[in-house]
Parts: structure tokens; C-alpha cells; sequence
């Protein structure tokens, strides 16, 4: 506690470290009245009934930053921004100039990298705007909006995601970490004090094993998350001892961390896009006259946004798509490559393509632990409320991992300022 409180007085009696801080919690702020302002003609009982019972919408929620629960101005979040990253740095194996601009260009190609990404934000986040303002509209929770009603809605949540996009690197610029991830991060703790009230509302004093139970499983999860977040496969490194001008250098042992989690939230990301697509098609078939197609909407509407089917379907997404997206982003053979021109090995392994195939191994081990983990966070809030049929009794899911990796990385961030500053 007395490190803490250190800690704290140190970063608020630097003043470049203090406007920093404070750049982040003025741009919170502005981020929960963006969240706090509803787009025109939303009816809120039918918006509040609709979140009830559909877990889903509740899971998209999350990467809203909580503004889609209120149909906000930034009721897309940054969620349009992350995908049009995924897309580019997907786009990477299919291109090898995008690839070469990511890899090989420095800074400068990072910078016309995420250029193209911030453009890609635009479209995406129209798209993604009109399909949820069509389901939502046709679910009753937005008036009938003609052609021109509803272009302006789709314009003014395209702003929205726009601003928070903008927001974010403004803090990633000016403040402490990384701002989209805040900024989402922002919108869960948000969230905290309304389900903290709701939890006390349905208090029943014959439940309390119950509670001290979920209090015990909770403190559990929460510690687990953390130590799969931080936990590394280290993999040992030595360098060649060379000569140079009378002087001998390498003959360094060192070691290269594998994350177990190495996707972090993305795959979760995928799963939930992959399955927005049923309810759309449920929205859509549900306006439809015949019987048959509304026979099909209701079909997909009751089985892809809650219980088992939903959770299985969700579950084995998030471990296919771990294990997808880390083969996208960690290239075995490029670091076999890396590490042999800088005189490097693995004791025990030739350099080159031996290499290569024994980091694909040990990957393909560890990214199996870190898709069960992932999948299991993910689908858990679901199975609690099933088994307990408390709905305010969950704890897990993708919240918790941003709200675990967002701390940890500040608290990193913190560190490295302050001991620089120190020094």
C-alpha cells in the first residue's frame, strides 16, 4: 500500500507525467456525455427489454464502450476501427506490398499502414451502423424511419465512431497507454455502479451461500485471467561469440518470450462478427411476409442470441480463430530468419528452417492452452447465469480480459515513465 500511495504521489508531482494523467481523465469524460447523448426516436422500454434478453447485443455492448445500450451518438464504439485494423494486417498475406509497408518501411510505413486503416473506418462503420439501426428498428425499438431518417442516424453514429477513433490516438499521442483500449475499457467501469445496484436490488438473504460462492469464484477467474494474460513460454537464445577488432561480443544467453495468449481479445472480436451475420438474417427474414422466412428468423433469432446452441457456436469460434490469428501475426520463419542473421540459435536446433519448425511446434502447443483459455472466459458469463439463473451473477467474458490487460499495460506504462523520470 505504502509503494502505491509512492507510486501516486510521484506521477502527480511530475507535471509532464500529471498532464498526462489528466489528459486521459478529461478525455473520459468527454467520451461518457458522447455516450450519455441518444440518437433521435429511440423508445427505451423497448430498447431496456431488448438488452434483457438478448446476450449478444450485451456482449457488443462491451466494445461500444457501453454507448450501443442507449442507442448513443458512439453507439459503435471503436469497434469499426479495430476491425478495419484486423482487416489490414489480414490483408498483409495476401499482399506483399501491404506486408513489405508494415514490416519493412519503419515508422513511415507504419504510419501510411494505419493511414489506410483509419480510412477503412469510414465504410465499415456505415455498414455495421445501418445493419444494427435496420435490426433495432425492426424490433420495434426505433420508430419507422424513412430513407432520409435513417441516412442521418447512420451519419451521425459514423461520426461518433470517428470521434472516439480520433480520441483514442489523442490519448495514445498525449496521455498514459494505449487509447482505444481506455476508451473501452472507460465504457466497462462505466458500467460497474448500474450492475453493482442491479445485483443489490434482486438481494435474496436465502441466497447468500450462493453470493459467497460467486465472491470465491470470482476472486478465482480474476486471478487466472491475470496469470494466463502475463504467462510466456520463454525459449532459450545464445549469440555466437564473434570478434571484431580485437574485441569479442556475443556469447549471450537470453531467451524469447511466447505469450500463451498471444491473440489477446481479437479472436472474440472475430467470433462476434462472425456472428452478428444470423441476427441480421433474422432481422431481415422476420420483415418478410411469408410464414416460412419469419418461421427461419425466429429460428435463428432464438438459437443465435442466447443458450447452449449460441454458447457452443460461440466457444468454438474464439478457439478457431485463436489459433487463425496467431498464424497471421506470429511468423515462425521470419524470426528463424531475424534471429540467424544477428547470430543467434536455439541450443540444440540448426538455424534456418529447423529453426522455424521448432518455434511452430512450441507455438502450436502454447496457443492450444491460450485458445481453451480464451474460449472458456468468453463463454463463461453464459454458463454462470445458466447454471445459477441469476442473471446479475456472471463474471468473466470479454470485459474482464480488456479490463485485466488495459490495467496491466497502464500500471507497465506508469512504471516505465517513472523509472525514466528518475533516472
Amino acid at each position: 500500500m505504502d509503494n502505491f500511495l509512492h507510486k501516486l504521489n510521484l506521477i502527480f508531482s511530475d507535471p509532464v507525467l500529471r498532464k498526462r494523467v489528466l489528459f486521459v481523465v478529461g478525455a473520459f469524460v468527454l467520451f461518457r456525455i458522447a455516450a450519455a447523448v441518444p440518437i433521435p426516436g429511440v423508445d427505451t422500454a423497448a430498447l431496456e427489454n431488448i438488452f434483457a434478453n438478448n446476450q449478444f447485443l450485451g456482449l457488443l455492448n462491451v466494445f461500444s464502450g457501453s454507448g450501443l445500450s442507449n442507442l448513443s451518438i458512439v453507439m459503435l464504439g471503436v469497434g469499426p476501427y479495430i476491425t478495419g485494423s484486423i482487416i489490414m494486417q489480414l490483408l498483409t498475406m495476401m499482399s506483399p506490398k501491404l506486408k513489405a509497408l508494415y514490416h519493412e518501411e519503419g515508422d513511415a510505413g507504419r504510419k501510411k499502414f494505419t493511414q489506410y486503416s483509419r480510412l477503412l473506418t469510414v465504410p465499415l462503420a456505415m455498414l455495421q451502423g445501418y445493419g444494427l439501426l435496420v435490426l433495432l428498428s425492426r424490433q420495434g425499438v426505433l420508430g419507422a424511419l424513412d430513407p432520409f431518417g435513417m441516412f442521418m442516424n447512420v451519419m451521425i453514429v459514423t461520426a461518433g465512431s470517428v470521434l472516439l477513433m480520433w480520441l483514442g490516438e489523442l490519448i495514445s499521442e498525449f496521455g498514459v497507454g494505449n487509447g482505444v483500449s481506455l476508451i473501452i475499457f472507460a465504457g466497462i467501469v462505466a458500467g460497474i455502479p448500474q450492475a453493482t445496484m442491479q445485483t443489490l436490488a434482486s438481494y435474496d438473504p436465502s441466497q447468500i451461500p450462493l453470493y459467497l460462492a460467486f465472491l470465491a469464484a470470482a476472486v478465482v477467474i480474476v486471478a487466472g485471467v491475470i496469470v494466463m494474460t502475463e504467462a510466456e513460454r520463454p525459449v532459450p537464445i545464445t549469440y555466437a561469440k564473434r570478434v571484431r577488432g580485437g574485441k569479442m561480443y556475443g556469447g549471450v544467453s537470453t531467451y524469447l518470450p511466447l505469450r500463451v495468449n498471444q491473440a489477446g481479445v481479437i479472436p472474440i472480436i472475430f467470433a462476434l462478427s462472425i456472428l452478428l451475420f444470423p441476427q441480421l438474417i433474422a432481422g431481415f427474414l422476420a420483415g418478410l411476409a411469408h410464414p416460412w422466412a419469419q418461421a427461419i428468423g425466429e429460428f435463428l433469432r432464438a438459437n443465435f442470441t442466447s443458450g447452449w446452441i449460441y454458447s457452443m457456436f460461440y466457444f468454438v469460434l474464439v478457439f478457431l480463430f485463436t489459433y487463425f490469428y496467431t498464424a497471421v501475426t506470429f511468423d515462425p520463419e521470419a524470426i528463424a530468419t531475424n534471429l540467424q542473421k544477428s547470430g543467434a540459435f536455439i541450443p540444440g536446433v540448426r538455424p534456418g528452417a529447423a529453426t522455424a519448425e521448432h518455434l511452430a511446434k512450441i507455438l502450436t502447443r502454447t496457443t492450444f492452452a491460450g485458445a481453451l483459455f480464451l474460449s472458456g472466459v468468453a463463454v463463461l458469463p453464459l454458463a454462470m447465469q445458466s447454471l445459477t439463473g441469476n442473471q446479475t451473477l456472471a463474471i468473466g467474458g470479454t470485459a474482464l480480459l480488456i479490463v485485466v490487460s488495459v490495467v496491466l499495460d497502464l500500471i507497465k506504462k506508469l512504471d516505465a515513465q517513472l523509472s525514466m523520470r528518475e533516472y
